[in-house]
């Protein structure tokens, strides 16, 4: 017992302390669920490659090869509900460059992901606008799986 508390002023310590504990573990989770340094280094890759094609098809020119992507450093990373999944927003820097190209540059990111439903594997998930003017729609693209290739 705390000496010198009644009964009321006892109950709302313990309650806060059991409160900041939560807010604590909760915070720790998100920390957890990073995904590994090799899921952003494709998700990265992939976003690029997207983007990339999607320039070449706007030009009418032919996509170059995959990028190369390096030196990622996640500077904040938040959990979200992306549809009716969890997924995350990161954001940081890292370093690419092209196919064949010697420049490298440190550019900031801003990524989406979303966990596959057994935990095993991972998604890019980028916006695609909204249809009903309040809802965010999204599309995913699969990452590959640990051991697989990337196509």
């Amino acid at each position: 017992m705390l000496p010198g508390l009644t009964t009321l002023a006892r109950l709302r310590t313990i309650l806060l302390a059991l409160g900041l504990s939560t807010l604590l573990a909760l915070g720790g989770c998100d920390r957890l669920a990073q995904p590994p340094h090799r899921v952003l280094l494709q998700a990265l890759g992939l976003q690029i490659a997207l983007t990339q094609r999607s320039i070449a098809e706007a030009l009418a020119l032919d996509p170059t090869g995959l990028p190369e992507v390096s030196r990622v450093r996640v500077e904040q990373q938040q959990a979200l509900t992306i549809g009716d999944q969890r997924g995350l927003r990161l954001e940081g820097r890292f370093d690419w460059r092209l196919a064949g190209d010697p420049i490298r540059v440190d550019s900031p990111f801003e990524l989406f992901l979303e966990r596959g439903a057994k935990g095993q594997s991972w998604r890019l998930v980028r916006p695609d606008g909204t249809s009903d003017g309040v809802s965010q729609n999204w599309l995913t693209y699969p990452l590959p799986l640990p051991g697989e290739r990337p196509g």
